[in-house]
């Protein structure tokens, strides 16, 4: 039976973001479902986001989850409620039981790991500078499609406590952009030892890869089932 490709963007929850690696997952044999989420919502929770997840994969089987960045805090509540054969974060945020994620910014040294890679990069060092940390490598047409998408996160997801014990029970890959200047690739690889006691994949691209890399990133999330 072939795979689902579930895809949970990051802030915003935007399914557009899959846009262009959806059809790159279809080329390659694969269903792809690409999931919106309730950002603009300032009641909904985590719990919120799950079942939007949660809804959108309803009896489809067997499903691979691929969380970009903010997705990584709701991907392992998804696996705690439905099958799930794999878990890949892509430049995903990595939570800790009863950690918010507000709090998680400042627990992972994050601000630090930033700054220390812009310095050694020669950046602004201003990482709400979209250009430079987010679009820095995503064509410029798609870079114009994205600033006329209509954006809104709520702050209302980053104030729940993450609710499970324990990182689900589900093989879980951790894929870094190599030129993600928002998470570093240093950064990621700390967090993922630290927290998954798991190694980081890199593939090429920044922190918006699937915008800027979606055949690559294709590529490297199909090899996980083919090579199985």
């Amino acid at each position: 039976m072939t795979a689902t490709f579930v895809l949970i963007p990051g802030a915003g929850g935007q399914a557009w973001y899959w846009h262009r690696l959806v059809p790159e997952l279809e080329r390659r044999g694969y269903a792809a479902v690409a999931v919106d989420l309730p950002a603009d919502d300032d009641t909904a929770g985590l719990a919120a986001y799950a079942d939007a997840v949660v809804t959108a994969i309803g009896a489809r089987r067997p499903v691979v989850l691929v969380a970009q960045s903010m997705g990584g805090l709701t991907a392992p509540l998804v696996c705690d409620r439905v099958p799930v054969e794999l878990l890949v974060l892509v430049n995903a945020m990595v939570p800790r039981p009863g950690e918010t994620g507000g709090e998680w910014w400042t627990v992972t040294g994050h601000a630090a790991a930033v700054a220390e890679h812009s310095a050694r990069h020669g950046l602004s060092g201003d990482a709400g500078d979209q250009d430079e940390y987010f679009f820095h490598d995503v064509p410029a047409d798609v870079v114009a499609a994205a600033y006329a998408q209509p954006f809104g996160q709520s702050a209302r997801p980053f104030e729940d406590p993450w609710p499970l014990v324990a990182w689900p029970d589900v093989p879980t890959r951790v894929l870094c952009g190599r030129d993600d200047r928002f998470f570093p690739a240093d950064f990621q690889r700390r967090l993922a030892a630290e927290r998954l006691g798991c190694p980081v994949e890199e593939v090429p691209g920044g922190h918006l890869v699937a915008l800027s890399r979606p055949g690559e990133l294709a590529d490297r999330l199909s090899s996980h089932l083919t090579s199985t």
